[in-house]
């Protein structure tokens, strides 16, 4: 409803015609420009009507039955052309004048109507200017970045130093140094993306793993001469030529992590990943490995977490497969040729190593069925977890 659709505080409802109807004059009951007393009546059933409009709709609906082109003193006006000259003067004078009182009252109720309106707008339409302003529409951090962070975060707590590397990486540090074979799978065209011309030796690193090695590079003295272990956790960007659906995404992050030191075994391993996943999933999370296979590592491991949606009981599970378990991420003890690599005796050191994917953990934390939510940009998507710091 529009605002002079609103009878003013106090007034009585407004009835759906400005006044009786047989107090509005019709053209069927056209009145003679000389008869004084039929215009002294239409002019007395037009101030009426302007009267009781209490809303601007209801006064022109008034306007159009009594001053508009058929309503009867318009009619009477038009009569005048057919009388005699010698009744035109007199006929014009009380017409003229009629017309010109009805003008006047509409006129006079439009103001006070429209200031009526401009009240009650003032009134129902206010706005408290000291109240503070959304002055844009206020973003978010990316949940990929924040959980990257977050998971960062906890080894931090533990000590552990934050490493970093390229994302254009060398054939080199991506495979040979983590002892990949020659002939691997992961070698080929299908599974890497690689720089051109074809023998660069570049490629966009598939793994986190790369940055492993150039700690392990970079801190070998610290660890030989000063006994330093090294620990570090590697989070960041990779690349593998996968189609973009709910569960795969060429461009994916992860997080890594190595430990090189004295007397490290797999029970330091799973202490570390159980810490990680009380963490990351809350102090009942459960947590076993299972015995798997990768390059760079002997033994290997699959992680796997307690499902979340059925605890482990429920055989149709589609969460889980009816297995009971997920899997977060691939572990083991770092190989020999691996520690070898980077110019450190695995005959005196041992380290382990692990790996989880970021949006595998945050699609476990927060419920996320569709990973292609996470990479088509839309600001809905990161509001709903705020702002993180």
């Amino acid at each position: 409803m529009s605002p002079s659709d609103n009878p003013p505080v106090g007034a009585p409802p407004a009835s759906t015609s400005p006044v009786p109807a047989a107090a509005v004059p019709t053209a069927a009951a056209a009145i003679s420009p000389l008869d004084d007393a039929a215009v002294s009546a239409a002019v007395a059933a037009a101030l009426a009507a302007f009267a009781g409009a209490h809303s601007l709709d209801a006064l022109k609906d008034a306007r159009l039955a009594h001053a508009g082109d058929r309503s009867p003193l318009a009619l009477a006006n038009r009569a005048i052309g057919r009388l005699d000259a010698t009744d035109k003067a007199a006929a014009g004078k009380l017409v003229g004048q009629a017309r010109g009182r009805v003008n006047a009252a509409i006129a006079a109720r439009q103001v006070e109507l429209e200031a009526e309106r401009d009240a009650r707008v003032l009134i129902e339409e206010s706005v408290d200017v000291t109240l503070p302003v959304e002055r844009g529409l206020l973003g978010a951090r990316h949940p990929l970045e924040t959980m990257q962070e977050r998971m960062g975060d906890v080894f931090i707590a533990m000590g552990w130093e934050i490493a970093e590397g390229p994302e254009v990486e060398t054939e080199w540090h991506n495979f040979d140094a983590l002892n990949f074979d020659p002939d691997h799978p992961a070698r080929a065209m299908q599974d890497t993306f690689f720089v051109e011309p074809a023998d660069s030796g570049l490629l966009l690193r598939t793994h986190t793993s790369p940055v492993q090695v150039r700690a392990m590079l970079e801190r070998s003295a610290a660890l030989l001469d000063e006994g330093r272990g090294i620990y570090v956790v590697c989070p960041g960007k990779t690349f593998r030529t996968d189609e973009l659906d709910a569960t795969h995404t060429p461009v994916f992050h992860q997080i890594e992590g190595l430990a090189i030191d004295k007397g490290l075994t797999m029970a330091h391993l799973k202490g570390t990943l159980d810490h990680f996943a009380r963490a990351m999933f809350g102090p009942d999370a459960v947590t076993r490995l299972r015995p798997s296979y990768f390059p760079f590592t002997e033994p290997s491991a699959e992680m796997d977490l307690r499902c979340f949606v059925c605890g482990g009981v429920d055989p149709d599970c589609r969460t889980c497969s009816g297995t009971g378990w997920i899997e977060w991420g691939g572990c083991g003890m770092t190989h020999p040729n691996v520690i070898r690599a980077a110019g450190i005796d695995p005959d005196v050191y041992t380290g382990f190593a692990f790996g989880m994917g970021v949006e595998r953990t945050l699609m476990f934390r927060h419920g996320v069925t569709d990973m292609r939510d996470m990479v088509e940009g839309d600001v809905r998507f990161s509001q709903q977890f705020g702002m993180e710091i």
